[in-house]
């Protein structure tokens, strides 16, 4: 049987302001009050960014705190509130341990790139990474390529990334004017994937451009799991502007549906996440 798709929403991103899209939550209380309207329309989980004083991307504790709360507020304890470590070219792997040892999140997201940038950045993050995993947070590895994957499936052999409540995310496409990612661009991710080193983890899609529901469609048929949102997408699965993150989730969720595939609660996502599932 295959599982409940897990549905994320990434309302806004590192780097798109109200000038991309007016219904982009930058703010707490936008934040929670969009992630109420998206767990209504079938989102477990939630990837959040926080911005500075001057709508840059931050990691700063304090405002991670305020959008969680506002999360919690409004959405209720059942959605998974996901942080990002994205650098952005602003932080080290050294401050992006740091904030995630000080903030103790329910789950966040690394990238691997990021992680271990060096081979001398291997011993740390590697402590890092069991460390949360004793501390049972949900750690998901965000992979560019297929060539991360490959990489990924070594460092975890090698046992420097622990697999206890870890999970992966696909990215297909970058911030680039006229991205159009494609369903056929999770080819050799999956190729990859499932190769002599195949893990037996959660793995989850985003897609950059007008074309990302039918690339999560795509992920949702083979066994995977969806991010949908602002972050990576602007636009209806029928070439219309997207008219906010619910909606973008209330589509998907449809589609889903209509295929035969459940749409996961939050607890069923923790479950799966967790291994418990």
């Amino acid at each position: 049987m295959t599982a409940p798709l897990v549905i994320t929403v990434a309302p806004n991103g590192a780097r798109r302001t109200k000038a991309d899209h007016p219904a982009l939550p930058i703010e707490p209380r936008e934040i929670g009050l969009e992630a109420a309207r998206c767990r209504e329309a079938g989102a477990a989980m939630i990837h959040l960014h926080v911005r500075d004083a001057e709508n840059r991307h931050t990691l700063d504790l304090d405002r991670y705190r305020a959008a969680l709360a506002a999360v919690r507020r409004e959405a209720g304890p059942e959605m998974i509130c996901q942080v990002t470590t994205e650098a952005v070219g602003l932080y080290s792997p050294a401050e992006q341990m740091a904030a995630m040892r000080a903030l103790k999140p329910e789950a966040f997201s690394v990238a691997l790139r990021e992680l271990f940038a060096e081979p001398e950045d291997e011993a740390a993050a590697a402590a890092f990474l069991a460390e949360q995993a004793r501390a049972g947070v949900l750690v998901q590895h965000i992979l560019y390529d297929a060539g991360d994957v490959t990489r990924f499936q070594g460092l975890a052999a090698r046992g420097l990334i622990p697999l206890e409540r870890a999970s992966a995310l696909f990215v297909l496409g970058r911030y680039a004017v006229g991205q159009r990612s494609d369903p056929a661009d999770l080819l050799p991710f999956l190729a990859a994937w499932t190769s002599e080193h195949r893990l037996d983890l959660p793995w989850a899609l985003c897609a950059f451009g007008p074309r990302e529901a039918a690339c999560l469609v795509a992920a949702a048929t083979l066994g995977g799991h969806a991010r949908v949102g602002f972050e990576n997408n602007l636009w209806r699965p029928d070439g219309r502007p997207a008219t906010s993150n619910a909606a973008q989730v209330a589509d998907l969720a449809g589609l889903a549906r209509a295929l035969g595939i459940e749409v996961a609660t939050g607890a069923q996502a923790r479950a799966l996440f967790s291994g418990e599932a």
